[in-house]
């Protein structure tokens, strides 16, 4: 007798009035077109990968993105895949298959709709997501947390229902996700990817779903076999580690908002950068004999401090014209790798001659080198001299007499770099911040830096759309003169207003969470921007720098005598 696709199939004993009015429903609902489908094509008793192919063949979907996705998958281990759900049930055919290719032990914890596939029954641990407080799910639940346990990976669908329209969000969006999701993930270790897969059912089925919710589950089958001659692309993160000392739902709450982070439909082109081809090469770097030179021409007090082998000094151009010219040449060295570069053979500009340089210089038998730098510009000298042009930042921000630069002196910090050699040290880094420190003690009416740090168009769009929207907590008296285009999300804009009543309070503490998702590489935050948060920056305005390739730049300032009193004395040297 051949296998038949019915909804009798759920029924072990079915009574009369079952076997008389089911058929009816299953010409209704679709299901009898599916029948006679899965005949057609002699998909009956094929092993569940070749009934997987072959549905997808008939249907003639493909899939974009899938590469991608599967790279992310684990070799071994446990890990927990979510994906949004927007059309019940061609989704967990897809992902099911393209998965169990590279992990056969793949489960799927999905509706029990899918039971009228018998082929392929064993993918999947089922369950009735529209009655989560069910008892009888219990098995289903306890059978997941002990596949992802014994170090499997699992595939979930923790929304429960099909993605339908939402007045609140005036869009076809998610249900709020189960919390089982987070304590899956947790049981994985930690261990997550999300999955944004786009596309969305008829019309007609969120029409009815609106006028009933449970209309949209009588649909389904119909809108599977609607689902012909089209191309799904999987959107997906990069495999990270969930934090695991969230409240559970709001793991959950957060574990739905990374597949959203994810959404292509959401993107945003970086202008063209400097073809590499027509960058001029590199200035001749300026001989030891010169540096040396230099440097023993300046007053003793411009020596700021020397800690073993390395010396951190400030000059102005005008006394030490060739060290600023292997600044600009090593600035530029620095900002090609990161898509800043001028393409010229310094970078350079007219600031140069009005900033003051504070630079890093590593002593050693064999060499004299400078490895890194910051330019500063004393704002009470500069506004002073040629009002608030003579700011470099005043090219990117608007700043209202109000802001901080016109209330004091301050320090404003820019073009800063580390050489790549000593990069991976922590005493590039450490010397400049102890020069700055040492600078302030010898002029103390500099308590306030502030200045952007630049935010490199090797982040994606979004990443940065997250920066702005994660960090940004003091948004008076400055406004950037070109904006950065990406908005973010409405649905990270939800969860972060779920979360407090300020959106930076909201998405702030799981900022580098999201760039784990999306950074192929999986870098956070630049370390210069961990730095300041570390001495409790306020973050302003993020704007974009036309003189700069085109770099978006986040502004922010530091009031060193609200700095902890140990990050005083590390910095500084003392406690002010």
């Amino acid at each position: 007798m051949s296998t038949k696709i019915s909804l009798l199939n759920f029924f072990p004993r079915p009574t009369f009035i079952q076997r008389f009015f089911i058929p009816l429903l299953d010409k209704f609902l679709g299901i009898s077109q599916m029948n006679a489908l899965y005949h057609k094509h002699a998909m009956q008793g094929l092993s569940k990968e070749a009934f997987a192919d072959k549905l997808l063949k008939v249907q003639d979907i493909t899939i974009e993105n899938h590469a991608s996705l599967l790279a992310q998958i684990p070799e071994s281990g446990p890990v927990v895949i979510a994906s949004n759900h927007p059309f019940g049930g061609i989704e967990g055919v897809i992902l099911a298959r393209l998965i169990s290719e590279k992990r056969p032990d793949l489960k799927v914890l999905a509706n029990q709709g899918l039971k009228v596939f018998k082929e392929l029954e064993d993918y999947f641990i089922f369950t009735n997501p529209l009655s989560p407080n069910d008892p009888k799910n219990a098995p289903s639940l306890r059978a997941a947390i002990s596949h992802v346990k014994n170090g499997h990976p699992l595939l979930i669908f923790p929304a429960g229902r099909v993605s339908y329209y939402q007045s609140e969000h005036q869009d076809i969006v998610e249900h709020q996700w189960n919390k089982i999701v987070y304590r899956l993930a947790k049981d994985a270790g930690g261990k997550y990817i999300g999955v944004f897969v786009q596309g969305f059912n008829r019309p007609f089925f969120y029409t009815l779903g609106r006028i009933y919710y449970r209309l949209r589950m009588l649909m389904l089958a119909r809108e599977l076999l609607a689902n012909t001659h089209r191309t799904i692309r999987l959107d997906h993160t990069q495999c990270l580690t969930l934090p695991l000392t969230l409240p559970a739902q709001t793991g959950a709450d957060f574990a739905r908002s990374l597949s959203y982070a994810v959404d292509s439909r959401w993107t945003y082109t970086w202008p063209a950068d400097n073809s590499t081809s027509e960058m001029v090469p590199l200035a001749t770097e300026i001989t030891v004999n010169t540096l040396i030179s230099e440097l023993a021409a300046l007053p003793t007090e411009q020596c700021l401090i020397r800690v073993g082998e390395f010396s951190v000094y400030w000059s102005m151009q005008a006394q030490t014209p060739r060290i600023v010219d292997e600044i600009a040449r090593l600035r530029e060295r620095v900002f090609r790798m990161h898509n800043e570069g001028s393409g010229e053979a310094l970078d350079t500009d007219g600031f140069d001659a009005t900033y003051t340089h504070l630079f890093v210089v590593h002593h050693t038998d064999e060499e004299t080198r400078i490895i890194g730098a910051y330019r500063m510009g004393r704002t009470d000298k500069l506004i002073a001299q040629n009002g608030l042009d003579g700011l470099y930042l005043h090219k990117m921000f608007e700043f209202a007499p109000e802001f901080i630069n016109q209330q004091r002196p301050c320090l404003e910090m820019g073009r800063s770099f580390v050489i790549p050699e000593y990069q991976r040290s922590p005493q590039g880094l450490f010397m400049l911040w102890r020069g700055i420190g040492e600078f302030m003690n010898a002029f103390p009416e500099y308590r306030v830096l502030y200045g952007t740090v630049s935010i490199s168009k090797l982040y994606t769009p979004q990443s940065v759309s997250i920066i702005e929207q994660g960090l940004v907590n003091a948004p008076k008296h400055v406004h950037p003169r070109h904006e950065f285009e990406l908005k973010l999300h409405p649905q990270l804009q939800a969860f972060g207003l779920s979360q407090s009543k300020t959106l930076s309070e909201g998405l702030g503490k799981y900022v580098n969470t999201y760039l784990q998702a999306l950074e192929s590489d999986g870098k956070e935050l630049p370390v210069l921007a961990k730095q300041y948060q570390k001495l409790g920056a306020n973050f302003h305005a993020l704007g974009i720098d036309t003189s700069f390739n085109h770099t978006p730049g986040l502004l922010l300032s530091v009031n060193m005598e609200n700095v902890p009193a140990r990050l005083q004395k590390r910095f500084l040297g003392r406690t002010l």
